[in-house]
């Protein structure tokens, strides 16, 4: 047995067609949390795209000042496989909900503080605040991704753990759409002094509704049936505790780099797409903020049912051939959409629609089975920090997109397309990594895990 050889192991403790109602709630609490987390992670994004650019990083040149504005973007992603590590440490160690509670709490703390960092002119330390809470809410991501992931997956029945593992991805498109939703309603309502002023501190107060779903996570759900197996082995044998981030390290290290290696066009898609798209169809193509976004919001909003449509049809014809397709579909999408990007104006929104649109569509082959994927890639004792640590390198490579977006763009529009060449790239060792995958784990995973 090579040393990435997964162990067969189901990965919940029930294996019947009809899901339990405890698999039903964990779904939601999943959907829930993670929508709210993702919409405190993406709304940075969309202030950067927007205001911090003038606000924190205001400089002579814009293209400078847009860099500077998304490199603290990527300082997020850079914290992310960190919160991964120590996630899934714990998560594996003391349990999946605490490690979530505690991922939603650090996030609902931070985003709040963002929203009272001062501008750069009153306190010249505040980029370096500003990048501070921008580390914690990377850690909180980070951290939360596996647990939301694996408290729907290992409470639902075998036989459908894509469909409720899709519901732990919803959290990607909500939060892009209700972050748009509260932009939307700022911009529409306030004039724009007002808005780069204190306007878009708005979304980032309304982030402390996410401390009363940590407590009702902590008070109201149990802790998944695999955990609980997994604690009785550790009490019984205290000796032969390891830390789970080195097992896995040590036992399935090609596994983490392939499910980092596959994921990655999805990430560098998503936010050159989302956030990216923004940032330069509204500096070199004078398209109005509110228009683009609402866009995105409809685009996001159509996201919404396919995501658990397409974990459905993972567990009817498997996890890597709907991932594959999506994989597939982002490669081939990459240019077109980029050079109907550079084609919009403010007289001619539609290509601009046409892109996102067809990009959400295709993007969510992936997010509706990205979890289930990863998590059946390892065994219970490790699958936290194995799920996560794979996803989160994967984030690392995705967090960069939006600044090479402007670096290769460098203030011609004209350059858009090479931003569509980036994303076949990606693509290419994407493929190229899930076929490894399908070689290596190539049985069916409807009825076990570790054949993903």
């Amino acid at each position: 047995m090579s040393s990435d050889t997964v162990d067969v192991t189901p990965p919940t403790g029930t294996t019947t067609t009809d899901a339990p109602p405890k698999a039903g709630r964990a779904a939601v609490a999943a959907a829930i949390s993670t929508s709210l987390e993702w919409y405190d992670f993406f709304i940075y994004s969309t202030a950067a795209a927007l205001v911090f650019n003038s606000t924190f990083f205001a400089t002579g040149n814009e293209v400078v000042a847009a860099v500077n504005s998304f490199a603290t973007v990527a300082v997020g992603f850079i914290a992310r496989p960190i919160g991964g590590v120590l996630a899934g440490h714990f998560g594996d160690k003391v349990g999946r909900k605490p490690v979530l509670v505690a991922a939603v709490v650090l996030m609902a703390v931070a985003t709040s503080l963002i929203g009272f960092v001062p501008n750069t002119e009153i306190v010249w330390l505040a980029p370096m605040i500003l990048v501070t809470l921008r580390i914690c809410q990377g850690l909180a991501v980070g951290a939360q991704w596996g647990g939301a992931v694996l408290l729907a997956t290992e409470n639902a029945p075998a036989n459908r753990r894509g469909f409720f593992g899709s519901f732990a991805q919803l959290g990607v498109p909500i939060g892009v759409v209700l972050g748009n939703v509260v932009f939307l309603v700022i911009t529409s309502t306030l004039a724009q002094d007002d808005f780069l002023s204190w306007g878009w501190r708005i979304p980032f107060w309304i982030s402390l509704v996410m401390l009363p779903v940590a407590f009702a996570i902590h008070r109201y759900l149990e802790e998944t049936p695999e955990f609980k197996k997994i604690a009785e082995k550790l009490d019984a044998a205290p000796a032969v505790k390891k830390s789970p981030i080195v097992e896995v390290l040590r036992k399935n290290p090609g596994t983490v780099l392939l499910a980092a290696g596959s994921n990655a066009i999805g990430i560098i898609f998503f936010y050159t797409m989302i956030t990216g798209s923004v940032q330069f169809v509204t500096t070199y193509l004078d398209v109005e903020r509110s228009t683009v976004l609402t866009y995105i919001l409809v685009a996001c909003a159509l996201q919404i049912p396919l995501v658990p449509l397409f974990g459905h049809l993972s567990d009817r014809y498997g996890r890597k051939l709907i991932f594959g397709l999506g994989t597939a579909a982002m490669t081939l999408w990459g240019v077109p959409m980029w050079l109907l990007i550079g084609g919009s104006g403010p007289d001619s929104v539609w290509p601009f629609a046409i892109a996102v649109i067809v990009g959400v569509v295709a993007m969510s082959f992936q997010t509706g089975t990205q979890g289930t994927l990863f998590s059946e890639l390892f065994p219970p004792e490790v699958r936290f920090s194995g799920a996560s640590l794979g996803y989160q390198i994967s984030a690392i490579i995705g967090g960069f997109a939006p600044m090479v977006m402007v670096i290769l763009i460098g203030g011609d529009p004209d350059n858009a397309w090479k931003v569509g060449a980036l994303i076949a790239v990606a693509g290419v060792l994407g493929l190229l990594c899930l076929l490894t995958i399908v070689r290596r784990y190539p049985n069916p995973e409807t009825t076990e895990a570790g054949q993903a």
